[in-house]
């Protein structure tokens, strides 16, 4: 028998079907602030975000599958024994956030927000022009499940969509073309909309700081929802300011919850939600986790290649090619 940990919130549903990968299958669901360490200790399989510091105690683990994209603190020495394979939930959180994007990209450019202002101080008033997703060019920086969504979505109303990303991979069918990283500069200088999914790491640190936003269009919009270490925040807020973007949505922040005099807040054009684009607040995204973690399981049991296991060198999803 092997034992397995869930630290997420399973409908009986879900159970049978994690059940369903082996009869050898031990399960134990638990919160993730109910697991204690005898538990910890058995484990050869987690399926969930168990805090980095407690996976220490896991010495027995096999596999560990987050229910996140991120792997923020796992990837650290120490965290993981070595004989255990790190999977993320690539590919369940495409549906859920490229549509939060499109939803703050949309509020953004028909001045939504500021209509939600005029209607909370009783005021009739237009707002005059807008613009339109049609016609418009859009940067996706990450191609994976979320910029891939996402850009299918822009490409459906009109938009051209252009790509950047690590590996040299075919041009999806929604998508103009896609750039290596190196060639991101000259690409920002086009775009009309720029969209971030991309994780936190030593390399994405701070990649749109001041110089960088300043090589963007005029009047372009920025959107982030990968992690908030990518923007240099400071820059974002005088960039939105002197009107070099129009506009920003943000997802995520450098620091979370966003400290109470963070200039964020006040920033104009800025469309700010506290990190809830993924998460389980859409029931689908729960249930493709528990399909990933099923099929990562039954890897791990019969062989073969994890549908998203983590590269530790880059803190990415292992590229399939």
């Amino acid at each position: 028998m092997k034992h397995v940990l869930t630290v997420i919130p399973l409908t009986e549903e879900h159970k049978k079907l994690l059940q369903a990968v082996s009869p050898e299958l031990e399960f134990f669901h638990a919160g993730s602030d109910q697991v204690d360490q005898e538990e910890l200790e058995k484990a050869e399989i987690i399926v969930g975000n168990l805090p980095p510091k407690r996976i220490r105690e896991a010495k027995n683990l096999q596999l560990l599958q987050l229910n996140s994209a991120g792997t923020d603190g796992y990837l650290e020495e120490g965290i993981l024994p070595e004989q255990a394979h790190l999977c993320n939930a690539t590919g369940a959180y495409g549906l859920a956030i490229s549509e939060h994007m499109l939803g703050m990209l949309l509020m953004l450019i028909k001045k939504l927000n500021l209509y939600q202002i005029n209607q909370r101080n009783h005021q009739w008033k237009d707002e005059g022009k807008v613009t339109s997703v049609y016609g418009s060019r859009t940067l996706i920086v990450g191609m994976g499940d979320i910029g891939s969504e996402f850009g299918r979505k822009v490409h459906a109303l009109g938009g051209t969509v252009m790509g950047v990303r690590r590996h040299k991979a075919a041009v999806p069918e929604f998508a103009e073309a896609v750039y290596p990283m190196d060639e991101l500069d000259e690409q920002l200088a086009k775009a009309d909309i720029v969209a971030c999914s991309l994780p936190g790491t030593k390399e994405t640190f701070h990649l749109f700081n001041e110089e960088r936003i300043g090589r963007m269009k005029k009047g372009a919009i920025l959107i982030n929802v990968g992690r908030g270490s990518l923007i240099d925040e400071a820059a974002l807020v005088h960039a939105l300011k002197s009107g070099q973007l129009s506009g920003a949505c943000l997802d995520v922040t450098e620091q979370e919850p966003l400290p109470e005099d963070s200039p964020l807040w006040d920033a104009p054009n800025l469309i700010l939600t506290p990190h809830v684009s993924g998460h389980f607040h859409l029931e689908e995204t729960r249930n493709r986790i528990v399909r990933i973690a099923a099929e990562n399981i039954r890897t791990l049991l019969e062989g073969g290649e994890f549908c998203s296991e983590v590269d530790f060198r880059t803190g990415y999803r292992k590229f399939r090619g």
